[in-house]
């Protein structure tokens, strides 16, 4: 009798050193723990067959099939044959598996009928799409090309069959031998959870759990077993930051309150116009936070257009009349030195401070950038370092040892998914006691969403928009199947400048020279043309469709000062067009632009499209965004963007958003580079489970502050949510 296995037993010893090196080769499993956890993306069942017409090309797929038809025809540039067999799902699409070489066994094996899942990369040729030289294993009446498979796909005949995560080397049976190997000899660590949160939460244990998630015995099994692991991840989360929360309860931070007569009040006096109800709601929750002892830590979120800055510049307003600094840290200069212009015309003589015609009680709203020459760096450091610049407005600089602020009470962060964690806690960190922090998003992004759900942070929600603000048409344009649609677009824009409004294009890669952040790969590997770049469309445009009109191109790698001309000369009509990167994704603001070209736009994420689509329609004329795409009919990509164009609401958006990027790992283990088991949970579709999760977490640690009374739930606790994933928590 084999020994038994534990999470601990190193895989070699179970499966054998040559699949156990392909196992940590390709998918990072080591122990027996590491396959255990390594869940079934999804279960396939005859009579519930994937949708092959909604695969993508370049997307590595197990998909579940029946032959149709083979054929063979000798190839033409080398000798032999080449067999061609298609494949379908009952669903009306199909598939082509091409197999090279002389091999006639394949064509007897694969008889029309016969169902059997298909591994491979798929690719396009001609218009069809195909799996060359695809991994398989058929599926009942014992075919030849079983016998080497091994007998569990006689467990899969007629049952759930799980599908897990592969690759092109492990395909998902080989992975499913292997967990059956595995399961046959494991035994479970001892259950973790609270033996009274199990029986209220109606959960089944974990050994059973771990069984029935690989070799469920009914879909009712499968579920629970889902359901429980689920639990473990959010609990294990929620866990953490109640923990934090605790004890951070008591950390000190200066009050902030407001004061009658202040800036803050003469402000909102000569404000142009009427804020919205939200806006004031969003005020008075803000005011509360900064006038307590602890530190605010909160999250505003809103549409594209909402007032979030107008909000932000209130209470950094309140902070300054408390004898305090406030600093805004923005992802760009474009951006930063944006805010700065508006911020100075919205103050006023209340900006000036010092100056001729200022106000009474008037303060300094300083830029830091990087690009500031020697001397007007000395003077602004020297503005940030006594403490007369109320209001500092920067980029990354603002973090560089040398900035030092007088007494820093609030950190803003403009568009926080843009910055690292180490990046935002260097800049709270110049502070003497933790600062008050409010983090700005135009759209949830997944981490933003992850603490939203798991409420690491207070939430506030602008959902009006101002008034004034126009409606944005969105459409796609199929510039493969309809080159006559992109040659209208451009006409459309041409009308737009002789109405005397301007346009942006936007492009998703810069051009030659070292790919900057802003841009994707130049090439992948699913043989598609490199993406569009900015400086080889613009003189495109310029000679052609556009000939005539004052082009201007914007991108990241620019010079700072050339950058902020270009916008400059957009920004006061002196262009008609914009060719640009998503360097304008936020922040900038020209209310004479109307429409939008998106080249390539399956390019981009759906959160990066809507960002893009609300720099037109600022003004009083009606904004168009044209996302221009070649992605084929009923693929996800245009499905996506059909999504977009079909909807302006920025939180119906970022469900959308959240489900394309199938999630990943809900503490960012991008972030952190290591490992985690967070595999189940959805905080689109779990939010219920995470809401009685936090319950039961604020019960437990309020009873048991750290976990002394439950060292197994800590150890469980400890291997999910490592503490590089706490702290990242706890910053975010």
């Amino acid at each position: 009798m084999s020994e038994p296995a534990t999470v601990d037993t190193p895989l070699k010893k179970l499966v054998g050193d040559k699949t156990a090196k392909a196992l940590a080769a390709h998918l990072d499993l080591h122990t027996a723990g590491d396959l255990v956890y390594h869940f079934p993306r999804r279960y396939d069942e005859r009579g519930e067959h994937t949708d092959i017409r909604s695969l993508d090309v370049g997307e590595q797929v197990t998909v579940l099939a029946q032959v149709q038809r083979t054929a063979v025809r000798p190839m033409r540039q080398r000798r032999g044959n080449l067999l061609e067999v298609t494949v379908g799902d009952g669903s009306g699409g199909v598939l082509t598996l091409t197999f090279f070489g002389n091999q006639a066994w394949r064509e007897r094996e694969l008889r029309p009928g016969r169902w059997g899942l298909f591994a491979g990369k798929v690719t396009e040729f001609r218009g069809k799409r195909q799996l060359n030289g695809p991994e398989y294993v058929l599926l009942g009446e014992g075919g030849e090309g079983e016998a080497a498979v091994s007998d569990e796909i006689e467990e899969f005949a007629g049952a759930l069959i799980p599908v897990y995560p592969a690759a092109a080397a492990l395909p998902t049976w080989v992975i499913a031998r292997c967990v059956r190997v595995v399961l046959d000899t494991f035994t479970p660590p001892d259950d973790p959870l609270p033996a009274d949160v199990r029986a209220s939460r109606k959960l089944v244990g974990l050994g059973t759990a771990l069984k029935e998630i690989h070799r469920p015995s009914s879909k009712e099994a499968l579920h629970r077993a889902r359901r429980r692991l689920k639990w473990d991840e959010a609990f294990a989360v929620q866990l953490t930051l109640v923990q934090r929360k605790h004890r951070a309860a008591d950390w000190p931070a200066r009050p902030r309150p407001a004061r009658p007569g202040g800036l803050l009040e003469a402000f909102d006096a000569r404000l142009p116009y009427e804020l919205t109800e939200g806006q004031r709601d969003v005020g008075v929750e803000i005011a509360e936070d900064l006038a307590a002892p602890h530190p605010m830590h909160r999250l505003l979120q809103g549409e594209v257009g909402s007032g979030k800055t107008v909000v932000a510049l209130r209470a950094m307003l309140q902070v300054v009349d408390a004898g305090g600094q406030a600093a805004l840290l923005a992802p760009t200069e474009v951006l930063a030195a944006q805010h700065h212009r508006g911020m100075l015309d919205l103050l006023g003589p209340l900006g000036r401070a010092g100056e001729l015609g200022s106000a009474e009680h008037a303060t300094r709203v300083e830029l830091v950038t990087g690009s500031l020459g020697a001397a007007a760096r000395r003077r602004a450091l020297g503005e940030v370092a006594s403490g007369a610049a109320g209001i500092v407005l920067g980029t990354h600089a603002l973090l560089y040892e040398g900035v030092d602020f007088a007494d820093l009470g609030l950190v803003v962060v403009d568009e926080q998914h843009r910055f690292g964690v180490e990046q935002r806690d260097a800049l709270r960190a110049k502070a003497d006691q933790p600062p008050h922090v409010l983090v700005m998003t135009a759209t949830p992004i997944p981490r933003t969403v992850a603490m939203t759900v798991y409420g690491d942070l207070e939430v506030s929600t602008l959902s009006q928009l101002p008034r004034g603000r126009s409606p944005i048409a969105s459409h796609v344009v199929p510039a493969a199947e309809k080159p006559a649609y992109l040659d209208r677009a451009w006409r459309r824009l041409r009308e737009e400048v002789n109405a005397g409004h301007q346009a942006y294009v936007v492009c998703p890669r810069i051009g030659d020279g070292p790919v900057s952040d802003e841009e994707p790969p130049p090439e992948d590997d699913n043989g598609r043309r490199p993406p569009l770049a900015v400086t080889e469309v613009a003189p495109l445009l310029a000679e052609g469709p556009l000939h005539g009109l004052r082009i201007g191109v914007l991108h990241g790698r620019l010079p700072a000062d050339e950058k902020d001309a270009v916008m400059r000369s957009f920004a006061t009509g002196d262009l008609d067009v914009l060719v640009a990167t998503t360097v304008i994704e936020v922040g900038v603001d020209v209310p004479n632009a109307t429409v939008m070209i998106v080249l390539d736009a399956d390019r981009f994420g759906v959160s990066q499209l809507h960002q893009l689509r609300g720099r037109v329609g600022r003004g009083a004329a009606a904004g168009l965004c044209l996302l221009v795409s070649e992605a084929a009919e009923g693929s996800s990509a245009r499905e996506r963007l059909d999504a977009v164009a079909s909807t302006s609401d920025g939180f119906k958006l970022a469900e959308l958003d959240l489900e394309q990027r199938r999630e990943g790992d809900v503490l960012g283990a991008t972030q952190s580079g290591h490992r985690s088991h967070l595999r189940l949970l959805s905080l689109r579709r779990d939010t219920d489970l995470i809401r009685d999760a936090r319950a039961e977490a604020i019960t437990l640690i309020e009873a048991d502050p750290e976990l002394t009374r439950n060292p197994a739930l800590a150890a469980s606790v400890a291997a999910l949510v490592d503490e590089d994933r706490a702290e990242y928590l706890e910053k975010g």
